[in-house]
């Protein structure tokens, strides 16, 4: 036990000892410069700015796909990549967008394809995952959908039963309304 005790203390006398340089020496100027410079660069992100954040189709009948496109500008000061889009569903689908860097100031584009199928106002987002700050960015389609005047027609027919169901009620005072078997 007394060799683990001096092992150990001979070890801290040994650590403490051979730390006598001062630390603020080993700091190259030009290092600290360079750093302070990439993380001034870090702190800039790109922007993107759209031409249209919502776009409505307006009334379209059920069924008719319709398309469009959202425009945008990187108006950051670093350069915009745009690594995914993706649609809520399955029947608006975005495509062709760059997946190259954009500088700041260009602009680029991609479509949004709407198979038009549902009822009534239909909304249905669109999300752009990109190297912004914010790291997602989204636009929106809406549309009005009007039933198609060729499709054929439901008519609903009421479900009428062959015999008349019976009543029962309770012959029993003070259950009246109760209905007893």
């Amino acid at each position: 036990m007394k060799k683990v005790i001096l092992g150990l203390s001979a070890l801290c006398l040994i650590v403490f000892t051979s730390c006598k340089e001062d630390a603020t020496a080993k700091v190259n100027s030009e290092n600290v410069a360079k750093a302070a410079e990439r993380d001034a660069v870090a702190a800039d992100f790109p922007e993107m700015t759209f031409d249209k954040s919502e776009h409505d189709f307006g009334e379209i009948e059920n069924g008719t796909p319709v398309e469009t496109v959202f425009s945008y500008t990187n108006t950051g000061k670093a350069p915009l990549v745009v690594t995914a889009i993706k649609s809520t569903c399955g029947c608006t689908v975005p495509q062709d967008w760059s997946k190259e860097p954009l500088a700041p100031g260009e602009s680029s584009q991609f479509t949004v394809k709407f198979n038009g199928k549902g009822a009534n106002k239909v909304s249905k987002s669109v999300n752009i995952t990109a190297n912004t700050e914010k790291g997602k960015e989204q636009v929106k389609i809406t549309a009005f959908i009007k039933p198609d005047p060729n499709a054929p027609q439901k008519t609903a027919t009421p479900v009428q039963s062959a015999t008349p169901k019976a009543v029962k009620s309770s012959t029993q005072p003070g259950h009246e309304g109760h209905n007893h078997d």
